[in-house]
């Protein structure tokens, strides 16, 4: 699959046939991604999937980031990879990257796949970011799915 094949709609109708997860482990496991590690990760055991579902920057934690946001190892700005610039510079320009990967761990959204494309997006001035989330239960992402529309109204 190529990277345009990774697109929020491409989740979507990979979630309407009932094969998100099989999505995500492509993704994961595809050039650029490289990530065949985390695919097998997520799968075994098979996780309850939502989405593409857009989340809010702040909710999503990430493994690294800027201080003040959700990480859990601050990282300066300027110590980001080239990449993340250009990457945000497209953003601008109209681009929408890949979703990104999040589990759902004791009540918090942890970005599993997808650090850079979030502060990418964070830079490019955006306040949400398409995700897929793995839960380990029907149960659970029901439950989040209740609080989450809950919390809209």
């Amino acid at each position: 699959m190529s990277d345009q094949e990774f697109t929020t709609e491409s989740a979507r109708e990979a979630a309407a046939r009932d094969d998100l997860g099989g999505w995500v482990s492509r993704f994961l496991a595809s050039p650029g991604s490289d990530n065949p590690v985390l695919a097998e990760m997520l799968s075994d055991p098979p996780r309850s999937w939502l989405g593409p579902v857009e989340i809010p920057l702040d909710q999503l934690n990430r493994l690294a980031g800027p201080p003040g946001h959700p990480v859990l190892e601050e990282v300066d700005d300027h110590e980001w990879r080239d990449d993340v610039d250009d990457l945000a510079d497209i953003i601008d320009d109209g681009h929408e990257p890949a979703p990104v990967v999040a589990s759902y761990r004791d009540g918090n959204l942890v970005l599993e796949d997808g650090n850079h494309r979030v502060e990418a997006l964070r830079r490019a001035g955006e306040e949400r970011a398409w995700a897929v989330i793995a839960f380990d239960d029907d149960a659970t992402r029901d439950r989040f799915v209740e609080r989450s529309e809950s919390a809209a109204t």
